[in-house]
C-alpha cells in the first residue's frame, strides 16, 4: 500500500493528471459508497483504476442515511431472506473486519402493544433474525422484557404505550466518514481518486464506450479520461449519467425522501435506541453521541436531487409519530438539526416507494459500460463486487477475484490495541482521555497523523470554538488528508458540525475557513467566500424547513447556490 497522503491537495491534482495520462483498466464515476467501493474492489484485484466524482466523496445518499449498518428487520416481514441474510453478513464483516474503528453496537428496543401473539410474531422475526446472524458473530442476542425492564431501559417511554418489549442489537456508523475512507483506502493501494470532477460527456468509438469527459470544476478545465470499462454508480442519478451516454437504460431509479431529525440526548430518557412502526414506514430513534437521530419518513420524490429538502410537513410527522410514545413530547424547539436524503430504488415493481425493491442491480447497455444501481448502504461491499465482476468481463482477461472481504479500510488494523491503550495516548498527548476515545471512533489507528499535527502545532489541540466537540487539528486534517475542498465538506460530511449544532455550524464557520485555507492556500477572499456561502446554505435550509410542501421547500432550498457549479442537473 502506498503512503496515506493521496486524497491531499496534491494527490488530487496527481490524480486528475493520471487519468487524462493513458488508458485506465476501470473507471469508476460516483464518489458514493458504492463508487468507493467499486473503486476498492477493481484497484485490490491489480487493476489500474479511477474514480471521480463530482461534487464531495458521499454528498449525496451516502451521507444522509440513518447512520445504520443493519439486516433490514423489516425485510424479513417481506419474506426476503436472502437479502436480510447477505445484509447481516455485511454487518459482520463491517464490524469485526473491515471497519471496526468507524462501527457501533446499539441496542434497540421494540415496544409491544399486544401481550400474547404480537411478542410471539415479533420475537419469531427477531429470533430468526439473531440465528441469521450467528454465523457472522459480534453482537449480543436478543432478549424479552416485560413492560418494568423496558421503561426502565427507556424511562422516556408513556407507561401506556407498551405492554413489554424485544431488545435487540443492530450496528452503526457515519455514513459519510465511512465512505471518504473506502475512497482513501482505494487511493492508498494505487486508485486515481478525485472530487468536484464532474463527467460532462462519453467518448464512444462506434457502438462502444471507451471513456468519459471530465470537467475539474476546481480549476475549469475539460480533458478526456480513457478507459476499457467505465462503471456508473452515480446512485439517484442513475438516468441522469445515462441520458449523457444517448443510451436508454435497461432500468430506471426512482428517488425515494427520507428525513432524519437530530435533537439533544438530553430531551429522551433512554439508554436505548427504539424501533416502532408508523402508518407508513418504520420509526427510528437512534442513540448518536450527545444526541438522538429521529427517522424517517419515506415519501416520492421528483425535484432537485441535490439538495433534497426537509419541509415543515415533514419535521411534523416525525415529531407527531415520536411523541406518541414519548412521555415529554418534543417540539421544533428540540431540534437541532434536519437532513434529507433520497433512497435510489429500483423503479417499475410498485407505485408505494416502501415498496420498492431494496435488491440492486448491475447491467451492461452497451460494451464498455457497466451500470449499477439499488441496494442499500450495509451491502455496498456486494454491489460493488458485482459490479467490478461485469466490468472484469467486459475486459475479457483474467483477473483475480474480489478479495475485498478480507481487505481491512484505513484505520482499522491496530483499533483495539489503540483503543486499549487510549489512557497511555491521553498521557503522551497531553488530550483528555475522552478527546483521545472521540479521535480513535474517528480516525482509527490513524490518530497518530492528528497527534503528530498538535505535536507540531499545539494550538491544533484547542476545541474548535463554536462546535467544542471537535479539536482545530480535524479541520486541518480534513482538507490536508481526507480531501476537503469546501467548507461545506467539512461541516457537514467530515463532521457533522451542520447537524450536531443549534446554529448549524455557523459560528464554527469563520475559524475552520481559516485552518482550511491555512492548508488549501486559500486568500482572505476566498476564506469570506468560504464561509458567506455556508452562511447562505444554512439559511435557505432552515427557510425551506418552514415551507408547507415539497415544491416550496425545493425552491427555497435552491435559493443557495453551490459552492461549485455543476453542468449536470
Amino acid at each position: 500500500m502506498t503512503d496515506h497522503t493521496a486524497l491531499s491537495p496534491a494527490g488530487r491534482v496527481a490524480a486528475l493528471e493520471a487519468m487524462a495520462d493513458g488508458e485506465l483498466d476501470v473507471l469508476v464515476v460516483g464518489g458514493g459508497v458504492v463508487g468507493a467501493g467499486c473503486a476498492l474492489d477493481a484497484v485490490t484485484r491489480g487493476l489500474s483504476v479511477g474514480l471521480v466524482e463530482a461534487r464531495d466523496f458521499a454528498s449525496g445518499t451516502s451521507s444522509r442515511s440513518s447512520k445504520l449498518i443493519h439486516g433490514g428487520l423489516r425485510y424479513l416481514e417481506m419474506l426476503d431472506f436472502a437479502l436480510v441474510r447477505e445484509a447481516l453478513r455485511e454487518r459482520g464483516l463491517i464490524l469485526q473486519r473491515l471497519a471496526p474503528h468507524l462501527t457501533r453496537p446499539v441496542p434497540f428496543l421494540y415496544p409491544l402493544q399486544h401481550r400474547v401473539w404480537e411478542r410471539l410474531y415479533a420475537g419469531t422475526g427477531v429470533q430468526l433474525y439473531d440465528l441469521m446472524a450467528t454465523t457472522h458473530g459480534g453482537l449480543p442476542r436478543h432478549r424479552n422484557l416485560s413492560r418494568r425492564g423496558a421503561l426502565r431501559a427507556f424511562p422516556g417511554l408513556k407507561k401506556d404505550s407498551l405492554v413489554g418489549a424485544l431488545l435487540y442489537y443492530d450496528a452503526q456508523l457515519d455514513d459519510a466518514r465511512h465512505t471518504m475512507f473506502l475512497a482513501r483506502t482505494a487511493a492508498a493501494y494505487g486508485a486515481h481518486v478525485a472530487s468536484r470532477a464532474e463527467v460532462v460527456g462519453f467518448l464512444r468509438e462506434g457502438e462502444r464506450v471507451t471513456g468519459v469527459r471530465v470537467h475539474d470544476l476546481e480549476h475549469d478545465r475539460t480533458f478526456e479520461v480513457r478507459a476499457q470499462q467505465v462503471v456508473n454508480a452515480t446512485g439517484v442519478w442513475t438516468d441522469d449519467t445515462q441520458a449523457l451516454v444517448g443510451e436508454r437504460g435497461q432500468f430506471h431509479v426512482r428517488a425515494s425522501k427520507g428525513i432524519h431529525l437530530v435533537v439533544p440526548r438530553d430531551r429522551i430518557r433512554s439508554t436505548t435506541g427504539l424501533i416502532t412502526r408508523t402508518p407508513t414506514s418504520v420509526l427510528f430513534v437512534i442513540p448518536w453521541g450527545r444526541h438522538w437521530i429521529i427517522g424517517t419518513t419515506d415519501t416520492d420524490w421528483t425535484l432537485d436531487k441535490a439538495h433534497p429538502a426537509a419541509s415543515s410537513t415533514d419535521i411534523d410527522y416525525l415529531l407527531d409519530q415520536v411523541n406518541r410514545v414519548l412521555a415529554t413530547p418534543l417540539d421544533r424547539t428540540d431540534v437541532q438539526g434536519v437532513y434529507a436524503g433520497l433512497r435510489p430504488l429500483l423503479s417499475g415493481e410498485s407505485e408505494s416507494t416502501s415498496q420498492l425493491s431494496r435488491e440492486h442491480t448491475v447491467a451492461s447497455p452497451v460494451p464498455g459500460l457497466v451500470v449499477v444501481a439499488g441496494g442499500k448502504y450495509t451491502t455496498y461491499r456486494v454491489m460493488a463486487k458485482d459490479a467490478v465482476d461485469a466490468a472484469v468481463h467486459g475486459l475479457g482477461r483474467s483477473v483475480a477475484r474480489s478479495c475485498t472481504d478480507r481487505v481491512p479500510l484505513l484505520g482499522a488494523e491496530g483499533y483495539q490495541a489503540l483503543w486499549n491503550r487510549r489512557r497511555v495516548l491521553a498521557g503522551e498527548s497531553g488530550l483528555h482521555v475522552a478527546r483521545v476515545e472521540h479521535l480513535l471512533h474517528r480516525y482509527g489507528s490513524l490518530v497518530h497523523e492528528l497527534l503528530d499535527l498538535i505535536r507540531a502545532d499545539p494550538d491544533l489541540g484547542r476545541p474548535l470554538e463554536g462546535a467544542e466537540d471537535h479539536l482545530r487539528a480535524e479541520i486541518t486534517y480534513a482538507a490536508g488528508h481526507e480531501g476537503a475542498r469546501h467548507l461545506e465538506d467539512v461541516l457537514t460530511r467530515r463532521t457533522r458540525i451542520s447537524i450536531e449544532t443549534f446554529d448549524r455550524g455557523v459560528g464554527a464557520a469563520p475559524t475552520a475557513a481559516a485552518l482550511m485555507g491555512d492548508v488549501l492556500g486559500w486568500t482572505d477572499d476566498q476564506r469570506e467566500r468560504e464561509v458567506e456561502h455556508y452562511r447562505l446554505r444554512v439559511e435557505a435550509e432552515r427557510a425551506s424547513q418552514e415551507q408547507p410542501d415539497d415544491e416550496t421547500a425545493d425552491a427555497t432550498r435552491l435559493g443557495a447556490p453551490d459552492v461549485v457549479p455543476l453542468q449536470l442537473r
